[in-house]
């Protein structure tokens, strides 16, 4: 018998730009590729959005322009990932994720078209795709939200705050989190294989992001 929708969870999973030339990117598409109708996948910029950062500098170009340019740089990534793996779907807007999940499919955001019509995301350096993430799940319900990392991670639980004081999330993280109501979750490079388990189970990925109560 085919698995019930209604019982599945729906993870958001930002795969940062940082990943895009190590070599455990096709793992990590490969075992997403085998989530479908139960991911999201959130492209960082990487070294498309560092172009943006090095460029800003020199050029002088303000900050609102610096932030779609980088949403457009979270796009080139997303553009690469479905060259990569061709089950995956580009998805540009909520009805277009949805229609993906509907159909069993991984869909990767293209971030720019949702992400400039929203009031309540600032034109900031502050706003990575790590609280885009975490915004996209409120928008879409999702259950979890996991980011995957490199660093190691000394504790099986972590707090939010703290990891954006360390910056190992953007300051607007814990903000984010906490307003779409899903458990966050960290994984490691290697992780892969795990959190593919995870989504299949509808148990939380990787490891734990508390919220300061």
């Amino acid at each position: 018998m085919r698995e019930s929708r209604q019982r599945r969870v729906l993870a958001i999973v930002k795969l940062g730009g940082s990943h895009a030339l190590a070599t455990h990117l096709k793992d990590w598409l490969c075992a997403l590729a085998g989530c479908g109708g139960r991911v999201v996948i959130v492209p960082g910029g990487g070294p498309f959005a560092d172009v943006v950062r090095q460029t800003q500098h020199v050029i002088g170009f303000n900050d609102r322009a610096a932030h779609r340019m980088a949403l457009l740089a979270m796009e080139q990534f997303a553009t690469a990932i479905c060259s990569l793996e061709p089950t995956f779907v580009l998805a540009a807007s909520r009805h277009a994720i949805e229609a993906a999940v509907r159909l069993d499919r991984t869909a990767v955001w293209l971030a720019a078209r949702m992400a400039l019509a929203a009031a309540d995301l600032p034109a900031s350096w502050d706003l990575t795709s790590d609280s885009l993430a975490a915004w996209l799940a409120c928008r879409l319900g999702a259950q979890f939200v996991v980011l995957v990392k490199h660093g190691a991670f000394a504790s099986d639980r972590l707090e939010a705050n703290d990891l954006a004081a360390r910056g190992v999330v953007d300051p607007l993280f814990p903000k984010y989190l906490r307003t779409s109501l899903a458990q966050g979750a960290l994984a490691r490079p290697s992780e892969y294989a795990s959190v593919a388990q995870a989504i299949h189970a509808g148990v939380r990925p990787g490891t734990r992001i508390e919220l300061a109560t």
